[in-house]
């Protein structure tokens, strides 16, 4: 979270970010018109969830441990509501994380998010799982490794942790709401480490708002990446996306294995091992 608050620190001081210092674009770009006008998916999504309860009534059954959900870029608790909802269904303790709309790193911002953190973690005497949205993916895994003796695992939904600051159509909103610029390697190289802790990327290839490769872990023993069919507004609203979640937070405290592709799921939820879906 350091990197959060250098940002911050920079962008008071004037030190400001120049293009000499961004990565490389590559073949990578923010999605196009067509992908973004297709964002109208997020009211489907919404209905689906809903429609998709008794199916998701088989999800599984957590353990009661604590859960921090961390809204998108100017979004706020009522845009998780309905995740936190579900998760309380199969049992977990979820939060929202109550500073209203996220408006980015300013100041105070962080230093409430950690003192929330330990009271959850002191009210509950576990550790918690940190459930971030977009933007609010960069403060679950910023948190997580700033606070590893305090969180359990770490589950991120169409976050731009990697690739270029500007492959995505909401770098200029970004700006002007948080009057951070974005670009410099510093405050952007960092955010490309992964957690020490179990750590999941959910994304869409037909995101609008974000390039998916922005969205994708480099996979080891512990970091792994979902894929699912989803818009980038309604990923947090997505049935399959809420089964994933269940079925990550369920993976029991230091018996964490990758999420399970057989069966039924592989119709679901693309394989990277496979070149078909099934």
């Amino acid at each position: 979270m350091k990197v959060m608050e250098t940002a911050s620190n920079a962008a008071d001081k004037g030190a400001m970010h120049y293009p000499e210092h961004w990565y490389e674009f590559g073949l990578m770009r923010a999605p196009g018109l067509l992908r973004l006008a297709l964002e109208w998916r997020v009211v489907w999504e919404y209905s689906a969830s809903w429609l998709a309860q008794p199916l998701l009534a088989n999800a599984p059954e957590g353990d009661g441990h604590p859960v921090l959900v961390f809204p998108g870029l100017l979004a706020s608790d009522a845009s998780t509501r309905p995740l936190r909802r579900f998760l309380e269904g199969r049992g977990y303790a979820a939060y929202g994380w109550e500073r209203g709309t996220n408006r980015g790193p300013r100041a105070g911002v962080l230093d409430a998010c950690r003192e929330r953190i330990k009271a959850i973690r002191k009210r509950h005497k576990r550790k918690l799982s940190l459930i971030g949205w977009s933007l609010g993916g960069i403060y679950a895994r910023e948190f997580a490794k700033e606070l590893p003796g305090d969180v359990r695992a770490v589950i991120t939904m169409g976050t731009p942790f990697t690739g270029h600051p500007k492959a995505t159509n909401a770098w200029r909103l970004y700006e002007l709401v948080t009057e951070h610029r974005i670009g410099a390697p510093e405050i952007h190289e960092p955010l490309r480490t992964p957690p020490s802790v179990p750590t999941t990327s959910i994304y869409s290839r037909t995101d609008g708002i974000v390039a998916w490769q922005c969205s994708v872990e480099k996979v080891t023993p512990l970091h792994e990446n979902i894929e699912v069919e989803a818009s980038h507004f309604g990923i947090g609203v997505n049935p399959l996306t809420w089964y994933a979640v269940a079925d990550r937070l369920a993976q029991p405290e230091g018996g964490w294995k990758p999420f399970d592709r057989s069966g039924v799921r592989a119709w679901l939820y693309w394989d990277p091992k496979r070149k078909t879906w099934y």
